[in-house]
Formats: C-alpha cells, sequence, structure tokens
C-alpha cells in the first residue's frame, strides 16, 4: 500500500514467522537487502520505499489495531524498530476496515491504531459511504503524483513517545558541533524524535532540491555527526556508532519569503538523504516545537501555532492542526492511502 509519501509492504505478524529465522532476517531477504537497488527483493532502493508495516488485531482495550514500523535499509543488513513512521500509519485504517477487523459505519469510520515502536495512540478516520470502504479516492497530497482515499490522522499526546520527554536534554535549544562550530539546535521528542537546526546555520537558504544536498557529501557526513552526537544526548544510543539510521531525523528549517503561503520553510533528511515532502511524525514534531518558546522553530515563525503549523516542503505545502481534547492534546494532518497489490511473496528455500 502506499501511505502519503512511502510505500508500505503490509504483512501480518504470524505471516512473517519462518522457523529457524528471525522477522529481521525475513524482511532483509523479502526487501532485497544489503543491495543499493534491492534488486532481489521487493525493495525500491530508497528509504521512502523500503518500509514494512506489521499489524495484528489489538490485545489492548484503548485501541482495535497494533501497529509496527520496520524501516529496512537498503544497503546496510539492518532493520530499525526505534521509531513510527507517519506516512505509513496511514494504511492502518483502510486495511483494517477491509480485513474485517473494525465494522464500517455508514459514512465515517474511526480506527484506534496503537503504534507499538512508540506506544503513541492514533485516532484515524476513512470516509466510509453507505458502509464500505472505497477503492480509490480524490485527495492529492503535496509529494503524489495521484490521488488517494483520505485518512485524517490525530496523534494523542505525542510528547516524549520515545525517550518520556518533549525536550529529552530538558531545554528547548541547545548546542551542537558541526563542522567543528557550535550552532544551536532543538531536541525533541515528538511523533518521533527530530534534530532541528535552522538551515542559515549550516550554510543553506532552506530552499535546496535534493540534487543540492544530497550532492555535498560532506555536508551529509557533518550533518549525520550532528545526528549520532545527539542521538547519544538524546538517550536513543549509548555511543555514537550505536545510533540508529531512521532514528533521530534531521530537519533544517528556514523562515519563509512572504509570498509562500507557509509558516515555515523545512527540508528533512530521512536515512541520510533528503526527504522528497515531510515525514508525518517530523510535522508533529515540527508543530509542537513552533508552540514552545526558545525554540528554533519558534525564533523564526510569526504567526501562532496553537492551531497548527503550514509548512513549505520540496513537495509542497504540508498542513498540520493542533487542538486539546479533554485536557490532552492533540496534533494532526491529512494523509491519503492507496491499496497497490495483494501479492505473495517468495522466499528462496535457503539464504
Amino acid at each position: 500500500m502506499r501511505g502519503g509519501t512511502s510505500k508500505c509492504w503490509v504483512f501480518e505478524w504470524d505471516n512473517l514467522q519462518v522457523p529457524g529465522k528471525s522477522v529481521d532476517e525475513v524482511l532483509l531477504r523479502l526487501f532485497g537487502s544489503p543491495d543499493n537497488r534491492q534488486i532481489d527483493g521487493v525493495g525500491g532502493g530508497t528509504s521512502t520505499t523500503s518500509k514494512a508495516v506489521i499489524l495484528s488485531r489489538s490485545a489492548s482495550a484503548e485501541a482495535d489495531v497494533d501497529y509496527t514500523f520496520a524501516q529496512v535499509a537498503v544497503e546496510e543488513h539492518r532493520v530499525d524498530w526505534g521509531s513510527n513512521c507517519g506516512n505509513c500509519s496511514a494504511v492502518v485504517a483502510p486495511y483494517a476496515i477491509d480485513r474485517g477487523w473494525v465494522d464500517a459505519g455508514q459514512e465515517t469510520t474511526s480506527v484506534r491504531t496503537l503504534n507499538t515502536n512508540t506506544d503513541q495512540l492514533i485516532l484515524q478516520k476513512v470516509s466510509t459511504p453507505d458502509g464500505r470502504l472505497q477503492e480509490t479516492g480524490t485527495l492529492m497530497i503535496p509529494g503524489v503524483p495521484f490521488p488517494g482515499l483520505s485518512v485524517g490522522m490525530g496523534f494523542f499526546d505525542p510528547a516524549g513517545r520515545t525517550t518520556g520527554k518533549l525536550f529529552p536534554t530538558g531545554e528547548p535549544v541547545e548546542k551542537v558541533t558541526f563542522d567543528g562550530r557550535e550552532i544551536p539546535a532543538t531536541l525533541i521528542d515528538a511523533g518521533a524524535p527530530l534534530i532541528i537546526l535552522e538551515a542559515a546555520s549550516v550554510g543553506l537558504t532552506g530552499n535546496e532540491t535534493a540534487a543540492e544536498i544530497d550532492g555535498q557529501a560532506e555536508l551529509l557526513v557533518h550533518l549525520d555527526d550532528v545526528r549520532r552526537d545527539a542521538a547519544v544526548r538524546m538517550g536513543l544510543a549509548a555511543t555514537r556508532a550505536e545510533a540508529e539510521r531512521a532514528i533521530p531525523k534531521l530537519a533544517l528549517v528556514a523562515r519563509p519569503s512572504s509570498d509562500e503561503g507557509a509558516d515555515l520553510v523545512v527540508r528533512m533528511l530521512s536515512m541520510g538523504k533528503l526527504h522528497p515532502a515531510l515525514a508525518i511524525t517530523g510535522s508533529v514534531a515540527l508543530t509542537m516545537a513552533a508552540q514552545h518558546e526558545g525554540t528554533v522553530v519558534r525564533d523564526l515563525i510569526s504567526t501562532d501555532a496553537s492551531s497548527g503549523l503550514a509548512m513549505r516542503t520540496p513537495a509542497g505545502l504540508v498542513q498540520t492542526w493542533a487542538e486539546t481534547r479533554d485536557g490532552v492534546p492533540v496534533v494532526g494532518t491529512l494523509r491519503s492511502a492507496r491499496r497497490l497489490a495483494d501479492a505473495e511473496l517468495l522466499l528462496p528455500e535457503t539464504w
């Protein structure tokens, strides 16, 4: 299925159980990793097309579906389980309704999804006219050339789901070392852990294309150094070498021009390369950062972000909304989803 700007292979836990093999080993072989082309598997050779969604009926009374996300590395023999993917989250409700795990309502169906990576509860809403899930939809989102089903997603109380704190170091802004000099950074955990740097502090404008950023090998090395150091400071890894590739992600932000129709300009890096649009969990973290004084984001915006944030990305405008329900903060957005295939994936007898 496509969820948001990601392509996600969807599995049920029982179907990944292979005698004598771990789930990590099974996923790596199915996706064809490690190999930068993933030529002997179903991966697409990029971080946004090498993702697995693993589902089951929920064991929790507060949720309908338990959802685990796996980022399958492309060129490394590893699977990262440390974070959620907000884009892939959008496939959960349509899948659960299609499988009959959740009964479809006459107009709209709500699915309570528990992400097991972060213990994050996500309320998803899908249109089901006359009690039927639609195969096609009309919602267009930045980063996807075709429409899909509209999936509304609200992240309940997203702060500190991985580390236990909104600001894992206790401060809204810290100093990090980039290429031998100190620059300000916000280290935040909301939706997923994220490092936020002002683009100008690393010699960029914030409006660069993927080619302009991905083509700067030295820049990417320095940014990954920042990311690995921050992982240790945020309590995500004991050492720099143990920091996962998938988390924390890193966002470069800038003040928008008056004609951009946005509150913030964002360039996000995922798995060492520029994200084609914006990770949904990243959009949640950026929105919450904008609501707190002293953060890198708050110092760049001129509007009140208490009700959401409009962010200009390489693929277009991403809009979030924020509200409080029963005293609990909720940050949400709209994503689109579409089923691409029902498939039987074949494993070799030995590998």
